[in-house]
């Protein structure tokens, strides 16, 4: 027998009016603008008039049908799957691959959970040093192909609280260690796996290293990973002795997609 936990957020349009005014312009990686369609009301009735051919008079129970439009949405909006395209070109020294490159067996994988939230900081880098002290939590080693999500404790916040867009954030050395260990998969519960943008942007003006800009991400063209953001629920699963499908949607030749995912865990 198998739990299930879901670790996909909730796209919900009402978020988008939460976020903070200097990142409205990403607001379709938070959710999307959604026109709903009541079977009830005009928008349903009239969608399935026009469909059918029909009159309002003629809706067999007086009812049209239910439909939503999505707007702005984002490849990288919710809980998404970020291929290696979306941190460069390149990637293993091969060219980077896309969503629809990615096969089903590679997004459903052993995972761990390394849990560092008695160490992390909201603006401040996740250090090799807390990952090998989560590992050690875990109780074996990551092994190849393993997915690794890390436990930041961001899902204490909302999207009301500044500290939503204050997490903790992964580095290149994090990210790479990760990486040389064997995770193929990269997860977190923050809205991000790098450091807050205005962390990074305020590094790069103060000492003019270009290295420093999104260098969690930019480790995925060093060696290949794929990046998973803005889980929910890891609170809820064992350390490891449990699967995980991160199974995005199948968007050709994108750069990531929304993907839903679920945890298969055992039930003792």
């Amino acid at each position: 027998m198998m739990r299930l936990v879901d670790l996909t957020a909730t796209l919900d349009p009402a978020n988008r009016d939460k976020l903070p005014a200097a990142l409205a312009h990403v607001a379709g990686v938070i959710a999307p603008r959604i026109d709903y369609l009541n079977p009830a009301e005009d928008g349903g009735k009239n969608e399935f008039c026009a469909s059918l051919g029909c009159s309002h008079d003629d809706l067999p129970d007086g009812e049209g049908w239910g439909a939503e439009r999505l707007n702005d949405l984002s490849s990288h909006c919710g809980t998404h799957v970020d291929a290696p395209l979306h941190s460069g070109t390149r990637s293993g020294g091969a060219p980077a691959r896309t969503i629809t490159d990615i096969a089903l067996e590679e997004l459903f994988r052993p995972a761990m959970v390394l849990d560092v939230r008695a160490w992390a900081r909201g603006g401040e880098p996740i250090t090799i040093d807390m990952l090998d002290k989560a590992i050690d939590a875990v109780g074996r080693p990551i092994e190849q192909g393993d997915a690794v999500l890390v436990r930041t404790g961001q899902e204490r916040y909302t999207m009301d609280d500044p500290e939503f867009f204050n997490q903790p954030g992964m580095s290149r050395e994090g990210t790479l260690h990760l990486t040389s260990l064997g995770a193929t998969i990269l997860g977190t519960d923050a809205v991000g796996w790098d450091l807050p943008f205005p962390v990074m942007s305020a590094r790069f003006r103060g000492g003019g290293d270009k290295a420093t800009l999104w260098d969690g991400h930019k480790a995925i063209t060093q060696r290949e990973a794929f990046i998973v953001q803005q889980l929910v629920n890891l609170g809820e699963l064992p350390l490891t002795g449990f699967q995980v499908a991160f199974f995005p949607i199948k968007l050709a030749r994108c750069s990531a997609a929304p993907a839903r995912v679920v945890a298969f865990v055992p039930d003792s």
